[in-house]
């Protein structure tokens, strides 16, 4: 029985220690917006926040999370208000396809929560995701456009 906290929630599961967190993520606690891309964290689309930290949750066994504290796209909006991010990237209209918008989105959370005004270097560190649309300049502009609010 492995523990965790999935948004705020405890989860309690039963399952191969090795299992990738992004299928307990999904099918365990139905929270979809955590997505599956390449499987050997490359492409970042499977990114969830764990203790304050971006992670490939596909690249990583359920059991490195126990008793850990796991954040998904789903935990960003309150109340039915976006977070600043969510909504600077509505503005900035930043995903074509969306796909790994979730990922991104989360990559860019854990960022800035850590360093609210980094500079474009530390931004190109820590938000490594890939996009196959190629949104990369407006992803720069919606973390920018945080920054300066």
């Amino acid at each position: 029985m492995i523990r965790l906290t999935i948004n705020g929630k405890p989860q309690s599961v039963e399952l191969d220690p090795n299992t990738p967190l992004l299928w307990v993520i999904r099918e365990q606690a139905g929270l979809t917006g955590t997505k599956y891309g390449c499987g050997v964290g490359q492409c970042g689309a499977c990114t969830v926040i764990i203790d304050g930290e971006a992670v490939r949750s596909c690249s990583t066994p359920v059991s490195a999370v126990a008793n850990k504290k796991v954040e998904t796209i789903e935990s960003l909006e309150k109340n039915g208000k976006l977070s600043k991010i969510q909504q600077a990237w509505i503005d900035h209209e930043v995903p074509q396809c969306g796909y790994c918008q979730c990922g991104m989105i989360m990559a860019a959370t854990a960022l800035l929560r850590k360093k609210p005004k980094p500079t474009d270097a530390e931004l190109e560190a820590a938000v490594t995701n890939i996009c196959r649309c190629g949104t990369f300049q407006e992803v720069r502009k919606a973390i920018n456009a945080v920054v300066k609010a």
